[in-house]
């Protein structure tokens, strides 16, 4: 309706209503017809505003002809995984003659960040399909049914993209599908309910041998919420984790950041991706991203090997802040950061890179360590290396102090974390055990006693190292940073008695 006829509109009945109370006729039944009427052309227009337009859609759904699998760094289980599955979209003729039944859904599971969704938009690359993405959060409305409709729209409009572009297939992909596709709880009835109930209708009624033909890709990293119904085979057939890149997948993923940025000759990319050791793609590209800013910040013309350090230190723990603390709080976190150093360097010669005293984000200083190869099993006794790391900070202020502070929060937790895993890994004197088994008290026992131990035996390491400490300690306080070459100078005179009387 356009602008005037609204205006004539809302003149006219004001108008019309009146003539008929002059006329002498009872206008309320004509008042609630129109009331009536005008609520629900309300809700209807609501609900189509609240649907995704064609426009809106078009954008998303566009097959992203730019991305393909060589452009996403590291995953090359995963990768190769997933390209067996698609195959079956390609090579159609070939499976059937084998009998072998096309795979319906595809479910990539893994940590945020590692690049399930970049899989998911070169996997339409691949195999030259209809490409048509939502995410989980736009299936969910105040409205009953609106999600379940959305369901259908969404396999109707890659069934008619692909005849229209004369595509033989489309691929479907879901993020976040843990939102809609949760676990049903039984006697109550959520609107959720109604669209997992469409979605698996949707996909029981994909026919493999029919063109053209459809795949569901999905992707969470809360895969234990699904519901059972719809991870059984036949729906979502295969399930591929997408995992952390390893040391050569960072590479690779550096490689690819770094393309269109001038780094220098100097610079290297191997160091980097063993200082990012548990980063996920994601963070990497923060990475480069970050180094690039701190460049362009010294208007240096080429991204040098610190600014990759900086940038790996904002993306760890944040940017520099500009707390200002008194000199003696200063000291404290001085010798508390000192404390993990020493620890470090003890338990394990060479791996201190640096200690800083610069805020950064809730920190008020940290250690840097040196790269080290990527480690995913451990023993008992490098489980309880890392506890005394994590305790060395406490323990020095104790030794100087007589006390702890609340900078030690974030080292329990980790300490109490790696004492977890040593119980559910049967390394404790409880040998192995199902925690639903054990009383807490008993929990509490041998955890008390293992950090008791160990704080004993952190004490008595970093009391052979107070002459570290003050000397490192002015140097700390003055220059805020303390490389890690000059630390294990002071170190080697420490343990060598080349001490002052």
């Amino acid at each position: 309706m356009s602008k005037i006829s609204k205006e004539v509109l809302i003149g006219f009945v004001p108008v019309l209503l009146a003539f008929l109370i002059f006329m002498g006729v009872n206008v309320i039944p004509f008042v609630l017809v129109g009331v009536i009427l005008f609520s629900l052309l309300y809700v209807t227009r609501m609900r189509d505003n609240l649907g995704v337009s064609s426009s809106d859609r078009k954008g998303k759904s566009r097959t992203p002809s730019y991305l393909t699998f060589d452009d996403i760094g590291g995953q090359d289980r995963a990768k190769n995984e997933l390209k067996e599955a698609l195959d079956f979209l390609i090579r159609h003729e070939e499976i059937r003659k084998f009998g072998i039944r096309p795979l319906k859904g595809i479910l990539l599971t893994g940590p945020p960040g590692t690049g399930k969704t970049l899989m998911a938009k070169a996997a339409a690359h691949y195999t030259n399909s209809i490409f048509v993405s939502a995410s989980g959060s736009e299936f969910v409305e105040m409205y009953v049914g609106v999600g379940a409709s959305r369901v259908r729209d969404l396999f109707k409009e890659a069934r008619s993209r692909a005849a229209k572009e004369g595509k033989d297939s489309a691929i479907i992909f879901i993020d976040e599908i843990d939102v809609i596709g949760g676990k049903r709880e039984g006697g109550q009835h959520r609107e959720y309910d109604q669209t997992l109930n469409q979605l698996l209708t949707e996909m029981d009624g994909i026919h493999t041998s029919e063109t053209p033909r459809i795949l569901i890709v999905a992707a969470t990293n809360r895969k234990e919420m699904l519901d059972s119904a719809l991870l059984r085979p036949g729906r979502f057939d295969r399930h591929i984790q997408v995992d952390l890149p390893d040391k050569k997948g960072r590479m690779h993923i550096l490689q690819i950041h770094a393309k269109n940025k001038p780094v220098s000759t100097e610079a290297s990319m191997e160091r980097v991706a063993g200082e990012t050791f548990g980063f996920s793609g994601a963070q990497l590209e923060s990475v480069m991203n970050e180094a690039a800013i701190y460049a362009m910040r010294d208007d240096n013309p080429e991204i040098a090997q610190k600014h990759f350090s900086l940038a790996i230190d904002k993306v760890m723990m944040g940017e520099k802040t500009d707390r200002e603390s008194t000199m003696e709080e200063r000291k404290r976190v001085a010798l508390h950061e000192l404390g993990h150093a020493i620890a470090a360097e003890t338990v394990k010669p060479g791996s201190v890179s640096m200690v800083s005293l610069s805020p950064r984000g809730q920190a008020l200083g940290y250690v840097r360590h040196n790269p080290q190869q990527d480690q995913y099993l451990y023993t008992r006794t490098e489980l309880e290396q890392q506890i005394m790391i994590a305790l060395g900070g406490a323990v020095a202020e104790e030794m100087f102090y007589g006390g702890r502070s609340t900078g030690s929060r974030n080292d329990f937790e980790q300490a109490l974390h790696l004492v977890r895993t040593m119980m559910d890994s049967g390394l404790t004197g409880l040998g192995i055990i199902d925690r639903q088994m054990v009383t807490q008290e008993e929990l509490m026992k041998e955890n008390a006693a293992i950090l008791d131990a160990l704080h004993r035996a952190t004490r008595d390491m970093l009391e052979t190292f107070r002459y570290v400490f003050e000397q490192s300690l002015d140097i700390l306080i003055r220059e805020e940073v303390l490389t890690g070459d000059t630390f294990r100078a002071l170190l080697v005179e420490a343990k060598s008695g080349k001490t002052p009387a």
